[in-house]
């Protein structure tokens, strides 16, 4: 049998398709005088959409796909003796390709801007393309503290299980008594780490093994709560945050996408059970290891494909005015996007590829600072965006953590100089 489980492989590449998907429908190309115009996209009736929304929420399965492969590596990396340090870095080493390109690309757009056009516009703009890499900061810290959570599920099994999703209760409980949902931003620091710990808790055999009616009652558990969170608790009808509903259960997350979460997870456990992708024929094995490895350039690329998928086709609506209503649907910016993404992403991963610093020899504790500027640094660009000006003094911050963080790293993985030795003098011949 092979040691990969393509479950979880094809759960990974599913989650960045249905997301890639849903965000070319978040919005509408519609002409007005001539002139595009982007809209929010409302779909009616609200009720079919809203459920359909929970079907489709899959960022839930990709943070459980994460803690599946983590406990893989914190395995091998036990049994191999390799240090925490190692660990970091081999980890962060395959996001600082990705991250240098997006947000080198991004700040030499959003600073040219700010200091040739408008400031305030720039940053704005900028801003709103760095929301992307809340997924990336949330997924450093989640890889940071990877090993530690290993450790207290095998040795308190449920308890990490039971304390997370306490604290991610108690949060919602907060953002409702104060009418504030924004005050759910701190679940990102507990739902999607409760949402890793089921993919730990997966590779060590929950729902995977044992009796069947165990994975099953949890799905059906998982059916039943949802309703009387919504109906009952007066949580967001929607999974998704769509044109007029901006506030979801997703991003901040709720508790709800924890009750998803262990649905999915024992809906896993059910296909694994079922001998669903056990074995793959090789071609198809190798797309979806492709796939997987540029699944975050694609995540990270895919809102320029969409733009411009936008404007191709807006451009052709205008050559051919008969082709408007074909042209600017949102199946045509699906298709188009996805064409673009098969055709550029794969140079933009070579691109990346090229700019990961070799891991050459064990880095030692400088890769744990290393390590926490980097993280540090993605944080405060997802937050302030990527403008160096004086109007946003926190982008120029995060963009000299994340760099100095990544120039660290660099130099903590490098090899050491070798030691000048001397030719030794040959004894003399008698």
């Amino acid at each position: 049998m092979s040691p990969r489980n393509h479950l979880i492989d094809l759960s990974r590449a599913l989650s960045v398709v249905v997301v890639v998907t849903f965000h070319c429908l978040l919005y509408q190309i519609v002409v007005v005088d001539g002139r595009p115009q982007v809209v929010p996209w409302a779909p009616q009736p609200h009720a079919a959409w809203w459920t359909a929304s929970w079907f489709v929420m899959i960022i839930p399965l990709f943070f459980i796909a994460g803690g599946f492969a983590h406990a893989l590596v914190i395995d091998r990396m036990r049994r191999e003796g390799s240090s925490y340090s190692h660990y970091l870095a081999a980890r962060a080493r395959r996001l600082v390709g990705p991250l240098l390109l997006f947000v080198g690309f991004a700040t030499v757009l959003s600073t040219a801007g700010a200091w040739l056009y408008s400031a305030d516009v720039s940053v704005g703009l900028s801003v709103q393309f760095a929301q992307l890499l809340w997924f990336v900061a949330i997924y450093l810290v989640i890889v940071g503290v990877a090993p530690l959570m290993v450790t207290l599920h095998d040795r308190f099994g449920i308890w990490p299980l039971l304390v997370l999703t306490v604290l991610a209760a108690a949060v919602d409980a907060w953002s409702f008594a104060a009418g504030d949902p924004g005050l759910r931003y701190w679940n990102l620091l507990t739902v999607w780490p409760m949402c890793h710990q089921l993919g730990i808790a997966y590779h060590r055999g929950w729902f995977r093994r044992g009796p069947v009616w165990i994975p099953v009652a949890v799905v059906v558990a998982a059916v039943v709560a949802i309703p009387v969170l919504v109906f009952g608790l007066g949580y967001p009808a929607s999974s998704i945050g769509l044109g007029d509903i901006p506030i979801a259960n997703v991003l901040p997350p709720t508790m709800a996408m924890i009750v998803l979460a262990c649905g999915q997870t024992a809906a896993l456990g059910l296909l694994e059970r079922a001998g669903v992708a056990r074995t793959l024929p090789p071609r198809v094995e190798r797309g979806l290891g492709l796939a997987n490895a540029l699944a975050v350039t694609t995540y990270l690329w895919h809102i320029p494909c969409i733009t411009i998928a936008g404007g191709l086709l807006f451009g052709l609506s205008r050559l051919a005015p008969g082709l408007t209503g074909a042209a600017l649907s949102q199946a045509a910016v699906v298709l188009v996007t996805w064409l673009l993404i098969v055709a550029l992403i794969p140079l933009i991963g070579r691109l990346e590829y090229a700019l990961i610093p070799p891991l050459v020899r064990t880095p030692g504790r400088e890769a744990v600072g290393a390590y926490l500027l980097l993280t540090a640094g993605t944080a405060l660009v997802w937050l302030h965006g990527t403008v160096i000006h004086p109007s946003e003094p926190w982008s120029s911050a995060g963009l000299l953590l994340l760099g100095g963080g990544m120039t660290w790293l660099a130099h903590a993985m490098r090899a050491p100089a070798p030691a000048t030795t001397r030719t030794p003098t040959p004894p003399p011949i008698d």
